[in-house]
């Protein structure tokens, strides 16, 4: 049977039912994919025109199956324009994989929203005159990808489909945020327990002087980096030194490096190499090296001391700040129809944001604290006193929601007492709050997390409050436990919005600024903070004695 009778067979059935429709859709949907260049206008304009009548019969979950399928081999400009013309969902499929002569994205383009043209901005495979084309519509003409949502079947048959935004490929602005504090934060020296700077590695790189094997040093900190180009500007690689020696395969003595990462592997580094070939070709294979700390008189006299991390951090901030609240703004214009009404489900979306904004201005607090803890001096224990046992439970009680949606049960008893303080009520929330909303992050659902606020004489210079690690974390080292890239999947977290890392690192911060500490034990967690019991009593006796 030829195309231009099974189309006429197809039109010639009138759908009886969904069923019926759904089958009309993938077979006229499949034919114009493949032999759609083949037909005469007259059947491709009443195919076309049959496809726009059912599509509102056609489950959009149907419709993105289609598209998928036929994406890759969709040369038919027509169709492409059709499913173009779709919701979101299924015009990303389509307009993502589509592979069209140069003319003919040219003649789809007027005929395409802005949320098509946004999809097709993100292809880098598309011809140059289409990519100039899409430039000369200006950024105005472009919206950004909406997140995904939960299809929902319409209830009859005859009822068109709800228009469902699409998810993004790209990180949407709020990640990209939380990206950029999670890499200052891995870059700077955190406080806390410290590790001693290395002294050595070794590290090997491939015939383009990229290195791909390193011992001796987090692989993060080394790996990828070249020694074939000079690194300026603070940029974390090595000197031109290196790079003449590399294009002279030449042996290198001395050669300055730098790194950027922990305070284990961060700084200078001097390193040697010798270049290696294949002993059966002679073929250049790379070099073989070692790396040490430089001696000191090997360091420049008078090199000004590094910038102040805690400005770096703050300087990060001011630039997060403007960004995040005219996000939130705009969001907060949109939820509230402030320039007129507006759908529910752009209403929706926007609402996510400005909580999603909120979310990441509490993230941004928490780095600020950080960066003025992090430099602050600790001369004597604050003179404010507070009721940590109630604040445990205010805490307690705040995290319910949090709780019930990882179905994670926490039992924190009091041990002794009373909880007196010393420290601010602020500091103290947060310091609680973050230490048990990261142990509940990494917990696994049905989990019980188990604690203790202890004081075990009321003479103690600490009050304590311990936390059984999750079992999840149960092996992890320190080390790992403070690194900000760890979790116990093996990999950076995506769920939590801070990452395990940050979160204690951040606790141990505000509790050594207020005289306390941080203890990672190998079966629990363990906060310090000083004690106001002793003052308590004191003054207690003094009134009494009066």
């Amino acid at each position: 049977m030829t195309a231009d009778s099974m189309i006429a067979t197809i039109l010639r059935q009138a759908p009886a039912d969904r069923r019926a429709s759904i089958i009309a859709w993938r077979q006229l949907s499949d034919i114009l994919a493949q032999r759609g260049n083949q037909l005469s206008d007259d059947d491709i304009r009443r195919s076309l025109h049959a496809l726009a009548v059912l599509r509102p019969r056609v489950p959009e979950s149907v419709r993105r199956d289609c598209a998928r399928a036929i994406a890759r081999h969709g040369r038919f400009a027509p169709l492409v324009a059709l499913y173009a013309n779709d919701v979101p969902a299924v015009s990303a499929i389509m307009l993502r994989e589509a592979r069209l002569a140069e003319a003919d994205w040219l003649a789809l383009l007027p005929a395409t929203n802005a949320m098509a043209r946004s999809v097709l901005a993100g292809r880098t495979d598309l011809p140059h005159g289409v990519n100039r084309a899409l430039a000369s519509l200006g950024s105005a003409s472009v919206a950004l990808p909406q997140p995904e949502v939960v299809e929902q079947e319409a209830p009859a048959p005859a009822q068109p489909i709800a228009p469902e935004p699409v998810a993004a490929d790209a990180p949407s602005q709020i990640s990209e945020l939380v990206r950029r504090i999670d890499k200052y934060q891995s870059t700077r020296a955190q406080p806390g327990p410290s590790r001693a700077p290395r002294a050595a590695f070794l590290f090997e790189t491939g015939p383009d002087g990229v290195i791909h094997w390193v011992e001796g040093v987090t692989r993060g900190a080394v790996i990828g980096l070249s020694i074939a180009e000079a690194a300026f500007g603070g940029e974390p690689g090595t000197d031109g030194v290196a790079a003449g020696a590399f294009r002279q395969r030449a042996e290198i003595i001395n050669a300055r490096m730098l790194l950027e990462g922990t305070a284990a592997d961060a700084g200078e580094w001097r390193f040697s190499a010798l270049p290696w070939f294949d002993p059966a070709t002679g073929q250049f294979r790379g070099y073989r090296a070692s790396a040490r700390r430089p001696h000191r008189n090997e360091m420049p006299y008078g090199r000004p001391a590094p910038e102040d991390s805690g400005d770096s951090i703050r300087q990060l901030i001011h630039e997060l700040r403007s960004p995040l609240n005219a996000i939130s703004g705009f969001a907060q214009i949109i939820s509230g129809q402030m320039f007129g009404p507006v759908s529910s489900g752009y209403r929706s979306m926007a609402e996510t944001i400005v909580g999603d904004a909120a979310s990441v201005q509490s993230i941004i607090d928490d780095l600020e604290t950080a960066a003025r803890s992090g430099t602050a001096r600790v001369d004597a224990p604050s003179e404010e006193v507070v009721d940590i046992g109630a604040i445990v439970t205010q805490v307690e009680s705040e995290l319910a929601d949090l709780l019930a949606d990882q179905r994670v049960d926490l039992s924190i008893s009091r041990v002794g007492g009373p909880f007196l303080g010393h420290s601010s009520d602020a500091d103290v929330r947060r310091m609680v709050g973050r230490l048990l909303t990261a142990l509940v992050d990494v917990s696994e659902p049905g989990a019980i997390l188990v604690g203790q606020l202890v004081t075990e004489s009321r003479h103690d210079d600490m009050l304590q409050l311990r936390i059984v690690r999750p079992a999840t974390i149960r092996f992890a080292t320190s080390a790992e436990l403070l690194d900000p890239g760890f979790s116990p999947e093996g990999e950076a977290p995506g769920a939590a919005v801070l990452s395990l890392g940050f979160s204690l690192r951040l606790v141990d911060s505000l509790a050594r600024a207020s005289g306390g500490r941080l203890d990672i034990g190998h079966n629990a967690l363990t906060l310090h903070l000083p004690s106001a019991n002793s003052k308590a009593e004191a003054g207690l006796e003094a009134q009494q004695g009066e």
